[in-house]
């Protein structure tokens, strides 16, 4: 019979509990703390001090209170102190910010990408110069407690291999990301790497429209589509990391060629390519494309309009098969999926309403990014935050030597 968790074991689980409300939550009181989660004031008031006392915390009186007595000290992050690297790899674009503890963005750098060439020396190199830039930025005593990227493509979990890529140079396979990029940024700190999509869940499941959902589904669409699904609070991983492809589901047998081989996949029927074909533009790329499309179709353009409709109809009955499946609260799109969705939502609710269980589909919200094109990166921010909130200390002590 196993021995309940030590007394060192419940501290650190409360240290990173009460990290991650004011991580997540921003500026609290104490008086709120003692309430979500449920000790009593004495216990709050040391683990605050605890956390004060690493640099971690800082508390304050209010600025007001509107109420007479003594008013709860309200404890703050030290976002300026406490930091994380993010980095955000999409088809077309190149990001890296440093965001502090709080989820402050403190810096960002960013680089166009030309579509159609993959060279990892490159663009390790880049990310690896404006982690750099902004570390000469920052003052003697911040620290920096953790680094990750997201990446379009499907990521190997347990060591941020990047196993496909189907929309990047050569279908590139088994590239060794997060080893290389730790390696160029030589700080000592590993690079934990991840799908965009699931990362985009991650952060409308913690900062986004989808915070306070516990079953949720977030569709990321550029030049493909995938998927990151938030089931019972977490984020669905599968085996080795590979949960989400879910531009790769078929929705029209024979359809469209797919970057993957296959025919009629979710990301042939309704990515940036089969928008602009359908509408005649063949040559037109990138969000700011798909923006002028959307809005010609909302303007009355004909061909636009029809496209619009037609990919909305494949991206209905893709979001039916999702919600039969994973019955989520809410259904999120990001990325070209958000202007997609705007513009044909009634095509996409008709195909739910027509394709999906009516239990799975009653009281399906459907929602989009509320953190637009930074979706990714505020995503990678908080899988590099995961470790500090869980051993806030341990992790902290790391960092510092």
């Amino acid at each position: 019979m196993r021995a309940g968790p030590s007394q060192e074991e419940i501290r650190r689980y409360n240290l990173g509990t009460l990290l991650r409300h004011v991580h997540l939550g921003g500026p609290t009181s104490r008086s709120e703390l003692t309430s979500r989660m449920g000790l009593n004031r004495s216990t709050i008031m040391a683990l605050t001090a605890d956390l004060a006392a690493a640099g971690l915390v800082r508390e304050e009186l209010p600025r007001e209170t509107g109420r007479a007595g003594r008013p709860s000290l309200v404890v703050r992050p030290e976002s300026a102190r406490i930091y994380v690297l993010a980095f955000d790899v999409g088809v077309d674009r190149l990001v890296a910010a440093r965001v502090g503890l709080g989820g402050v963005v403190l810096d960002r750098r960013e680089a166009v990408r030309p579509r159609g060439t993959f060279d990892l020396a490159e663009v390790v190199a880049t990310l690896a110069g404006f982690a750099r830039q902004m570390h000469r930025k920052t003052r003697p005593d911040t620290v920096c407690v953790g680094a990750a990227a997201a990446f379009c493509g499907a990521v190997r979990e347990s060591d941020g291999t990047v196993h496909f890529s189907p929309n990047l140079a050569g279908s590139l396979a088994d590239v060794p990301f997060g080893q290389e990029l730790s390696r160029k940024l030589a700080m000592g700190l590993p690079v934990t790497v991840g799908n965009d999509a699931n990362l985009g869940a991650l952060a409308e499941h913690s900062r986004g429209v989808g915070a306070g959902s516990r079953n949720l589904i977030y569709l990321h669409g550029d030049v493909g589509i995938g998927g990151g699904i938030i089931a019972g609070g977490n984020l669905l991983g599968g085996h080795d990391g590979y949960s989400g492809e879910v531009g790769h589901m078929i929705v029209n047998p024979g359809g469209r060629l797919c970057g993957c081989g296959s025919r009629g996949c979710l990301e042939a029927e309704v990515g940036e390519r089969a928008l602009m074909d359908h509408a005649g533009q063949s040559g037109a790329v990138g969000r700011q494309a798909v923006r002028t499309l959307v809005d010609a179709a909302d303007r009355g353009d004909i061909a636009a309009r029809d496209s619009v409709h037609r990919v909305g109809d494949w991206l209905g009955i893709g979001v039916a098969n999702l919600v039969n499946i994973f019955n989520p609260e809410i259904v999120i799109f990001g990325g070209m999926l958000r202007e997609l969705y705007l513009g044909s939502a009634a095509q996409v609710r008709s195909q739910i309403n027509t394709s999906g269980l009516p239990v799975a589909r009653d009281g399906l919200r459907l929602r989009t990014s509320a953190l637009g094109d930074d979706v990714t990166l505020v995503g990678a921010a908080e899988l590099a935050f995961a470790q500090m909130l869980a051993d806030p200390l341990e992790v902290l002590a790391r960092s510092s030597n």
